[in-house]
């Protein structure tokens, strides 16, 4: 128990063991709800005590108003779900905005080459030489070889072009967006990625991994401060109205500098954890450009944890597989790094002082992985280290006991997640939205397990997921995620209850108010039952 918690635990704990002298009031309670706090001590209340930025108890609607003094604020909940404030483990701040323009087909597919082709000529005319140009494309682009720098060069020859996919895995880049990221028509690949090339070896613009990663963020260097602050404000109060009180951004989108420069200028509402991505090119892993930054450059923003990305997805067919992929005889998906580089990220992550996440989507990288933890230390020893699997989409059969035994952490899940298997076996759970922020979408999918039939989980399963197995997988269960005396004051009341409602109108549940640290952040009920106006 950490010493805030402990002080706080006390101080509500003192006058009734000694029947005298009180505590100062509570500066807000909320009374008459139904409150779920994820805490298997007390799994439900109806009254919830704050002071300053922690909890100091939770009852019955009689015991917390007791506390009240004359200055607390009590705002009557009518009834209304409360549940701990809903983290995500894996999302991507900053790379929401980055678009010149868009196009009529959003499918995994995406655009045809000719229809790319006329968006980026008509950004081009219309914006400064040398400007970048970004879009979204799809598999029909990236499986197209004539969809190249050769055909982005005619459209823009004087604007770096960047094409992405909207799932991060696969990009598209002209000669001269080449020349703006330093990368040479011959280079070798980088740790991590690779550059596809024709006959002649040359690059041909299509960039895979770290490869393009590296590009993508040279491109966003070049976004006003500004405008990226307001789109971070803007995703921030989306995120707080489905009542998202704790994002972990996997910082792949900006340089270390401008990640930290962008969020103390935006002093977000919600706690930020910045988990390290280095981006691995020439010279190796490039760790070194993440030391020197401040563990906590700005209120409720902490530096911690580092990922890193062993393999791709099935979109792309990028994700390393025990079987090929249809029509492609022989194709099994790629590692992203050499045998021995996945080592020495093991062995980093047993060193401890911080958390190692891996990106692993395929059963031959999952394999890998696990094989190689159990080769190099007992399970005791993983077990307190929390490794996390991002995603993990292949985690199932025999697998499962073998994740369980080494202690490994899953966030992000995928649709097709054994959720009901990995919590009969031990293994937490946190839920991640990977930038597609709407939780309750994700809640709906966890209760239903459309995808796999038989791991469906309980309404009271699927929010603690959300809560407290989010809490877990940054190692912050003893501060936050669940509603007990000494947690942070972080929660949401609900605009519908989520236990009760039939499956279906999950996805359209909002926050009608949010607190992060005792501080109302978002409001959207008209006025408390005292008739005051809520800030």
């Amino acid at each position: 128990m950490s010493l805030r918690r402990l002080v706080a635990l006390c101080s509500a704990l003192v006058p009734a063991l000694l029947g005298a002298q009180a505590s100062p009031p509570p500066d807000l309670v909320l009374t008459g709800g139904r409150i779920f706090t994820a805490d298997s001590t007390r799994p439900w209340a109806e009254a919830v005590a704050i002071r300053g930025e922690r909890i100091v108890a939770v009852g019955t609607t009689a015991e917390v108003r007791r506390m009240a003094g004359r200055a607390t604020r009590e705002i009557a909940l009518g009834g209304r779900v409360v549940i701990p404030g809903i983290n995500d483990t894996h999302t991507h701040l900053g790379v929401a905005f980055d678009a010149s323009f868009s196009t009529a087909d959003t499918s995994l597919a995406g655009p045809a080459l000719p229809e790319v082709l006329d968006s980026v000529r008509a950004v081009a005319a219309r914006t400064p030489p040398g400007t970048w140009i970004r879009g979204a494309i799809g598999t029909r682009m990236l499986g197209d070889s004539t969809a190249r720098r050769a055909a982005l060069d005619a459209a823009a020859p004087r604007h770096p072009v960047l094409l992405r996919a909207p799932w991060g895995h696969g990009m598209l880049v002209n000669s001269a967006a080449l020349r703006a990221a330093g990368i040479a028509d011959r280079a070798a690949d980088p740790l991590g990625g690779t550059y596809e090339r024709d006959a002649s070896g040359r690059l041909t613009g299509s960039l895979g991994e770290y490869a393009g990663w590296a590009v993508f963020r040279r491109a966003n260097a070049s976004l006003p401060d500004a405008d990226v602050v307001r789109a971070l404000r803007r995703e921030a109060e989306q995120r707080l109205g489905w009542g998202v009180t704790s994002v972990q951004d996997m910082a792949d989108a900006f340089a270390p500098a401008q990640t930290l420069r962008v969020l103390r200028a935006a002093r977000l509402p919600q706690r930020v954890r910045v988990v390290r991505w280095p981006m691995a090119g020439a010279g190796g892993r490039h760790v070194a450009e993440w030391r020197a930054v401040n563990a906590t450059p700005a209120p409720r923003v902490r530096v911690s944890g580092v990922k890193y990305v062993l393999d791709g997805t099935p979109i792309e067919q990028g994700a390393l597989n025990r079987t090929p992929y249809p029509g492609r005889p022989g194709w099994y998906g790629r590692l992203n790094f050499p045998l021995d580089t996945v080592r020495a990220i093991l062995r980093d992550a047993l060193r401890g002082g911080d958390q190692t996440m891996l990106h692993v989507v395929g059963d031959s990288s999952l394999a890998l992985v696990l094989s190689e933890m159990e080769r190099m230390a007992p399970d005791s020893e993983w077990r307190r280290r929390r490794l996390r699997l991002e995603h993990a989409s292949r985690l199932g059969g025999d697998f499962v006991p073998r994740a369980a035994r080494l202690g490994i952490v899953v966030a992000q899940p995928r649709t097709s997640a054994s959720l009901r298997s990995w919590r009969a076996a031990g293994i937490v759970t946190g839920y991640g939205s990977d930038g597609l922020p709407n939780p309750f979408v994700d809640m709906l999918v966890a209760v239903t397990a459309p995808a796999r039939p038989g791991e469906a989980v309980s309404r009271e399963e699927a929010v603690t997921i959300l809560t407290r197995g989010s809490a877990y997988a940054e190692g912050m269960e003893r501060e936050k995620g669940t509603l007990a005396p000494g947690m942070l004051a972080d929660l949401a009341v609900l605009s519908q209850d989520v236990f009760t409602v039939p499956p279906a109108a999950l996805p359209a549940t909002t926050s009608v108010l949010t607190v992060v640290g005792g501080r109302i952040v978002h409001d959207a009920l008209a006025r408390a039952a005292t008739g005051a106006p809520v800030p």
